[in-house]
């Protein structure tokens, strides 16, 4: 029944999809790392432009690039977010951020650095770490995608009646 679900099947394809790509493995393997590490990133919104010029720029493969980027996306990026601002606050020794009382310019300008300094912190820990888990997985992952024989899943019959005009 599971295998009915649109986003069990759509994920996937996905995954063969990205297995087939054709480069090598390790091709594959160090594009999906610049984009997880890109991806983790608090570039929000620049993301996938910022990949394709850096898998562009160091030669790496584009598509896996591009498609890793996704890790942060609109359901995943507050989670993501905020736990790397709490890992880059806690390494930091840093007090959490509360908003300011008066709403004056520079009120918001210290509250805006008292958050990225420790969500820039947090994220280029992530984005490591992140990118370097991601390269050693695609990179053992890629060609054993590959040479599994992966069996199809049956679509689901839709039920349609055609009975012809005239047959009471």
């Amino acid at each position: 029944m599971w295998r009915y679900w649109p986003v069990i099947r759509k994920g996937k394809l996905s995954m063969i999809r990205f297995a087939r790509l054709r480069a090598t493995p390790d091709e594959i393997a160090k594009g999906a790392a610049l984009g997880i590490f890109i991806g983790m990133t608090p570039t929000f919104g620049f993301q996938m432009a910022i990949a394709l010029f850096f898998s562009w720029l160091l030669k790496e493969n584009k598509i896996a690039a591009v498609s890793a980027v996704w890790v942060t996306n609109p359901v995943t990026a507050p989670f993501i977010y905020a736990a790397q601002y709490e890992t880059g606050r806690i390494l930091l020794g840093m007090n959490r951020s509360t908003f300011p009382s008066e709403l004056t310019f520079d009120a918001f300008k210290s509250l805006g650095m008292d958050i990225m300094v420790p969500l820039c912190f947090g994220s280029l820990l992530h984005a490591l770490l992140w990118g370097l888990l991601t390269y050693a997985l695609t990179l053992r992952f890629i060609p054993a995608l590959r040479i599994a024989k992966i069996k199809r899943w049956p679509r689901r019959l839709s039920v349609r009646r055609h009975d012809p005009p005239g047959d009471d």
